[in-house]
């Protein structure tokens, strides 16, 4: 799985880990922080929300086209210092008046700006190591590794906003208001990380830093089109970048709605065995499990199988220790806490699915990218129609609000939003890792900073769309809140199988 790929890519990936595992600090809590610390109702905070999401994917639209003409890595590195700026903004404490709200506004366009110089361009270098012939046929895989990388900092994230408000609020005594503003401390260590990994790794991917305006100064071969491939090419993205929007739109739900959801109708008491889902050594014992299982399969060596052996041994004693442990009392949910399930899914399924579809290839019957994408957004289709049929009997949300108030809510068990983040993730990975690697093979050579950028744009547009939920989310039945995704995912995977023949074309 790891093997015959350019050190490159664990250099980038890492460097991307870091980051992203501020970013998720972050969001873990941020439309709870909005309501919390400043009042907003349901319908606003999600306008922000969703707002600032869409300015940290349009962002790279721009850092993109900068990209092409300064080079790739001049914006990375910019791009981490502005966010560093926006993110120290916003871990300083305000209060609740106009001048915090000045200072969060200000922040979040630093974040997003710095964003939009970081993230494509981070991708595009990673895709630019295999326009080498060497490692072309690793594509795919290198984009599902990449992104697994994400996630791990995503898994860790939610645990982390929790862990480091409570410590805030039991050691040091401030207030709830203020533990957020240690959440979004973290995300400033993150990013000190992240730089240090990408300059002591730097020598690994140097080569892939320039854009291709850049190469060709210096006398390097760019690959040459005519206009009609360009244009064919293009065509065929702008497809993939109109389903997409109406992916993230449902997917991203997860920080608004399913939030507000996991908040106000999920039982807050979980006891037994279901409390081991959310602890966080649990599902780092799952992840080295199935690492170790597959290294246990496919090492070579009689050495490394052991060493497998002993890990899978080890992980399931710590298991069997916690099972043994369980607290009879039991825990309390935290809302934020359910935001670890979709990048904990997306690490430990991602072997899974390499080796899926490495044997698929080997048979030559691997599906192509846009047929994997159309695929995502069905199994998104079918994520939604789970929890529209879970909530058929239940409260709207504003009548739950009152029901609370009285003493008379109706819960539902936090199994509905863990089975619902699986589906999720499955769509995911069918979806987002590919689209990546669809953009970095297809994208004309000297547009790739700017397709890259029109990806993210597409996926800007769905987050905030994403503010849809958010004014659904009030005397509306929770069925019909979760029916509208499922027709919006339903509709955006037909239109992806009509067009199919299309876009399989222009990667021939």
């Amino acid at each position: 799985m790891f093997e015959n790929q350019p050190k490159g890519l664990f250099a980038l990936a890492l460097a991307n880990t870091g980051e992203r595992f501020g970013y998720y600090t972050m969001l873990a809590v941020f439309a709870l922080f909005l309501r919390a610390n400043f009042g907003l109702e349901a319908a606003t905070a999600g306008q922000i929300y969703s707002t600032f999401l869409a300015l940290v994917y349009f962002l790279p639209l721009v850092g993109g086209i900068l990209a092409d003409k300064i080079g790739y890595g001049k914006c990375v590195t910019i791009g981490i210092m502005v966010m560093f700026l926006g993110y120290i903004l916003l871990a300083i404490p305000l209060g609740a008046g106009g001048t915090a709200m000045g200072a969060m506004i200000a922040a979040l366009v630093l974040i997003s700006f710095g964003t939009g110089l970081f993230k494509g361009n981070l991708q595009v270098m990673v895709g630019n190591l295999y326009d080498d012939p060497k490692y072309a046929d690793k594509r795919d895989s290198a984009f599902s590794l990449f992104y697994m990388a994400i996630n791990i900092g995503a898994m860790f994230a939610p645990t982390a906003a929790v862990k480091i408000m409570d410590w805030a609020q039991t050691s040091l005594g401030v207030s709830v208001n203020d533990s957020y503003h240690f959440a979004f401390m973290v995300a400033c260590a993150s990013l000190i990380l992240s730089i240090a990994i990408y300059y002591a790794c730097r020598p690994w991917f140097k080569h892939v830093e320039n854009s291709a305006k850049q190469a060709a100064a210096t006398g390097a071969k760019v690959e040459e089109l005519t206009p009609e491939q360009t244009k064919k090419r293009i065509v065929a993205l702008c497809l993939v970048f109109a389903v997409v929007i109406f992916f993230w739109m449902a997917f991203h739900q997860n920080g608004l709605t399913l939030t507000y959801f996991a908040n106000e109708f999920v039982q807050p008491l979980c006891t037994g065995v279901q409390t081991m889902w959310f602890d966080i050594i649990n599902l780092v014992m799952i992840v080295i499990i199935v690492y170790a299982g597959f290294s246990l399969v496919q090492s070579k060596t009689a050495k490394a199988k052991v060493f497998s052996g002993v890990a899978i041994v080890a992980a399931l004693g710590v298991l069997a220790y916690k099972y043994l442990h369980i607290s009879p009392e039991g825990i309390t949910l935290s809302a934020p806490i359910f935001q670890q399930f979709n990048p904990f899914y997306v690490v430990a399924l991602t072997p899974f699915s390499m080796a899926l579809f490495g044997a698929l290839a080997k048979k030559g019957k691997e599906p192509s990218a846009p047929r994997k994408i159309a695929l995502g957004m069905v199994v998104a289709t079918i994520a939604y129609i789970v929890m529209a049929v879970a909530c058929v009997g239940l409260l709207t949300p504003n009548a739950q609000e009152l029901a609370r108030v009285t003493g008379d809510p109706i819960f539902v068990n936090a199994n509905v939003l863990i089975y619902t983040y699986l589906i999720l993730t499955f769509a995911e990975l069918l979806l987002s890792p590919m689209g990546i690697s669809f953009v970095t093979k297809v994208a004309p050579p000297k547009y790739k900073g700017m397709m890259m950028g029109g990806w993210f744009v597409a996926t800007a547009i769905g987050n905030y769309l994403v503010s849809i939920g958010g004014n659904l989310w009030g005397d509306m039945p929770l069925w019909g809140v979760w029916s509208v995704f499922v027709g919006v995912c339903a509709v955006a995977a037909i239109f992806m199988f009509a067009m199919m023949k299309k876009l399989e074309d222009a990667t021939k």
